[in-house]
């Protein structure tokens, strides 16, 4: 079985939709260090356990967690290999816009050139 590295489009949308939200953001810091109970993450941020909920199916939706049931709770851990897909993808983005930043300091680091040495010629009178 090969691993899939390469995010698809509709991957790489839910994964920064999921990461627009600081408290999305919070709950995958948090859940990095360990498996945390859906229960123990509601306790810490003001709003309802049911919002709490969906953020932790937003991010499920986007594979950066994983949810799995233990008895009544539901304990959630973080995704390391979706994470580890979407940061190859920032680091190609980062690899792109280096290579342009480097061709513009190129660019700018070029002596200038001199003007054409052959002369003009004077315009046409009309006489």
């Amino acid at each position: 079985m090969v691993a899939q590295t390469e995010l698809t489009d509709d991957e790489i949308d839910r994964v920064f939709q999921a990461l627009a939200a600081a408290t999305r953001r919070d709950i995958l810091r948090r859940t990095l260090t360990g498996e945390h109970s859906v229960s123990a993450l509601a306790r810490d941020y003001d709003m309802s356990f049911a919002a709490v909920q969906k953020h932790v199916a937003v991010l499920e939706a986007a594979q950066l967690i994983i949810k799995r049931a233990e008895g009544r709770e539901r304990l959630v851990r973080a995704d390391p290999a979706m994470i580890a897909r979407a940061r190859a993808l920032l680091a190609r983005y980062e690899e792109i816009w280096r290579a342009r930043i480097d061709r513009l300091a190129a660019l700018l680091a070029e002596p200038e050139t001199p003007p054409s040495s052959t002369p003009t010629p004077p315009p046409a009178s009309t006489i």
